[in-house]
């Protein structure tokens, strides 16, 4: 039996950070939309997706993602994924999805491209 999906919602040094946990499949779509819509309500120009306590993503999944991605960019919301296995970037980058998101080995990569240099 599939893992159910849970998303949270953090803040890491002024990132809004999307957390995936567990199984993104068929029952995603309402899911992710409504933790998009949580951060965008909140404004900023960034959001971090954290696939690190992800376990699976079928085709669904990736739609659903593809669907938060593409409204992110409709509001001109810059999106940075990481914690992906090494499986799922060659899946986004297979199904041109790398193209739209900046794709982070880490969480700590993902808040230096968001944190402006110090002075």
């Amino acid at each position: 039996m599939p893992d159910k999906l849970e998303l949270s919602v953090r803040r890491q040094s002024g990132l809004p950070i999307i957390q995936f946990s567990g199984d993104v499949t068929t029952f995603a779509e309402d899911v992710v939309q409504n933790a998009y819509r949580d951060v965008a309500r909140e404004g900023g120009r960034n959001v971090g997706l954290d696939f690190g306590s992800c376990n699976y993503i079928n085709s669904a999944g990736i739609a659903a993602i593809i669907g938060m991605v593409t409204e992110a960019r409709r509001q001109s919301r810059r999106v940075l994924v990481f914690g992906l296995s090494p499986h799922y970037q060659k899946i986004f980058r297979m199904v041109g999805l790398a193209d739209y998101v900046e794709m982070c080995a880490t969480e700590d990569e993902a808040l230096l491209r968001v944190t402006p240099p110090e002075a």
